[in-house]
């Protein structure tokens, strides 16, 4: 990866809001030359998707977000790959990562309550023939997100020591 291609990156992790000019600008590169680094990271899939980081903890609306580790016997001719590409196509799972350790995939889920992300567990994820067992951690409260803090160390109490 160039050097150009990596400030870049660094810039769109910190504000996915920033445009090529202001990118350009900041970098004191040509304009054009930004746009097509950009163009070319999104062709190769470098650049996977610009997103806000949302807080959801904040909202009135109910939120569940859950960690499931998964540990599975690898599939004959597609190893993880294929168990991994069956269990992304479900809409609750919003990252799904292949893991070293006791469990083979980190899944993380999020849905309407504590019942649904249960269900989904048992219903689907168990299901799998090759999934041999799970561990669930639902989410209490989200300190730092992305490398972005949330805002709730506002809300510590204040040290009195003498």
């Amino acid at each position: 990866m160039e050097k150009l291609e990596k400030q870049i990156l660094g810039i769109l992790s910190e504000d996915c809001r920033a445009g090529a000019e202001q990118i350009a600008t900041m970098l004191g590169e040509d304009a054009a030359a930004v746009k097509n680094a950009i163009r070319d990271m999104e062709r190769r899939g470098t650049i996977v998707k610009y997103a806000a980081i949302s807080n959801l903890d904040e909202e009135e609306d109910e939120c569940v977000q859950a960690l499931i580790e998964v540990k599975v016997t690898p599939q004959s001719g597609s190893g993880f790959d294929g168990i991994a590409s069956e269990i992304a196509q479900h809409g609750e799972v919003k990252n799904l990562y292949l893991m070293s350790g006791a469990y083979d995939f980190a899944v993380i889920v999020e849905s309407n309550s504590v019942k649904a992300v249960s269900r989904f567990i048992s219903e689907c994820i168990s299901t799998f023939e090759c999934v041999l067992s799970t561990a669930t951690h639902f989410i209490l409260k989200k300190y730092k997100i992305e490398g972005a803090l949330t805002g709730r160390e506002k809300n510590r109490r204040i040290s009195v020591q003498a």
